[in-house]
This record gives C-alpha cells, sequence and structure tokens, in this order.
C-alpha cells in the first residue's frame, strides 16, 4: 500500500481532467465548472424513502457523462434488487437514457459490487460505471475508494456509487451528494420536470451547497427549479412520478 506522500503524486492528475457542466448554473459554479469526468462520486438517499430520487439523480449525473456511444455498466447488489425493485427500460427512456446503452449486471454482495464495478471501468466501451451495494457495505471503504478513484482516472471514466440505507464514510471521492425528493411546481398536473433537493456534501475542489433542481429528461441536463413549489405534493409520490416506471413493483 503506498505511502501518504505517494499517494498524493498518484491522485495528483485528478486535479486536471475534464469537467462536464451539469446545467445548473450555481451547482457547476461550485464544482468549478462541472462533474468530474474521471473521478468517483457518490449518491446517497437522504431519508429513507428518497431511494428513487436519488437513482433518478446518480442516472442523471450518469447520463451528464457518458459521451457519445459508450455504456453505462450498472452493477447492483441482488438484494438491492430486492427492496428497491427491478429496472424498467420506459423508466430509463423517460430520463433521457437509452436502454440499449445499459448494461446491467447482478452481484451477490457488495464485494462482487466492488470487482464488478473495477472490471467494468477498465473497459474502453464504457463511459459510466454506477455501482449500487445495499446498506452499510463496509468493503466500500477508504481503501475501495481510492482504488475506484485510480481507475477512473487511469480510464477516463465515471464511478458512481448508489448508496441507500448507509452512513457516509471517509472516502476519496471526489464529491459526495444527498439527495431526497422535492415538491413539484404548484399547478403542474403531470408532475413536469423531476424535481430533486440536492446537497454537496463533499466536494475535494470547490465549495459546498444545498439546491433544488430539476431534470430536463428532453434535453439531458440539470436546470434551476422555478419557484412555486406545491405544498400538498407527497414527496415520496413525486419521487416516484419522476422515475415513472424505473422501479418495477415487485
Amino acid at each position: 500500500m503506498p505511502n501518504t506522500q505517494a499517494l498524493k503524486q498518484l491522485l495528483k492528475p485528478l486535479e486536471s481532467g475534464t469537467r462536464i457542466p451539469l446545467g445548473h448554473g450555481r451547482a457547476d459554479s461550485c464544482l468549478l465548472g462541472g462533474l468530474r469526468q474521471d473521478a468517483l462520486h457518490e449518491v446517497f438517499a437522504e431519508v429513507a424513502g428518497a431511494e428513487a430520487a436519488a437513482t433518478s439523480f446518480a442516472l442523471g449525473l450518469a447520463r451528464r457523462v457518458l459521451g457519445k456511444h459508450k455504456w453505462l455498466v450498472w452493477v447492483r447488489q441482488d438484494f438491492a434488487a430486492l427492496e428497491a425493485g427491478e429496472i424498467f427500460a420506459a423508466g430509463l427512456l423517460d430520463l433521457g437514457l437509452d436502454p440499449a446503452r445499459v448494461l446491467m449486471v447482478r452481484a451477490h454482495d457488495a464485494r462482487d459490487v466492488l470487482r464488478a464495478g473495477a472490471d467494468a471501468l477498465a473497459n474502453k466501451g464504457v463511459g459510466a460505471v454506477l455501482l449500487e451495494p445495499w446498506g452499510e457495505a463496509k468493503v466500500f471503504d477508504l481503501l475501495a475508494s481510492r482504488k475506484l478513484t485510480l481507475l477512473a482516472q487511469h480510464h477516463a471514466t465515471a464511478a458512481l456509487v448508489l448508496r441507500f440505507s448507509a452512513d457516509p464514510l471517509p472516502s476519496a471521492a471526489e464529491t459526495r451528494w444527498s439527495i431526497a425528493p422535492a415538491p413539484s411546481r404548484a399547478g403542474d398536473e403531470n408532475w413536469g420536470m423531476p424535481r430533486l433537493d440536492a446537497a454537496l456534501t463533499r466536494n475535494r475542489h470547490g465549495n459546498l451547497g444545498r439546491w433544488t433542481m430539476e431534470w430536463d429528461c428532453n434535453n439531458g441536463l440539470f436546470a434551476e427549479a422555478h419557484p412555486g413549489a406545491r405544498p400538498a405534493a407527497p414527496a415520496d409520490r413525486q419521487a416516484e412520478a419522476a422515475l415513472e416506471g424505473l422501479r418495477a413493483a415487485g
């Protein structure tokens, strides 16, 4: 295992990587222009019941960094599918992702999720890897985050880790997000664009912040939320509407 000084030298190239704008001005300002394409990013569900919102946010990030003709590899622990439901192709389309470019991988446990994700990052045809362990998943520790960070940098491929029922641990991730659903716009009977309460709680090279974002499925970017939230809209219903079938009923 490299010492601290050697590790800093290994991670130094990360400071000059490509950044992809999210489309949300204030968030992009904190991110010094956008999300690092060749880095590790963590997405947490802020509270129980926010899993759908966190999933849609992570998929939005993947959509931003994928690039043309690249694959999204989504590695899910078996238990995640049991708890959160299976993935429905129409839901991916509604979020602006081509299901034909999404490769689903099922893993027995968190350790297998980590191994499969590391292998996927080394594939030239992959533009982003989404790893979804379940629960605390202690194997996703500081050492594992360093390994994923170095792989992401070396292969210029984004690594996204989606965490449910887990508390943040020390990590080498470039960013960490805490996501919850946000109420829909007042008067929007069709619920409109998915609305998310997004908190940037870790940012290695910029400021932190919290914003209400809208995911523009048609243009594939995050937008500033317009004022006028509908207070009567249940947050969990809004999140389900945002995914619209992404999680099929079991």
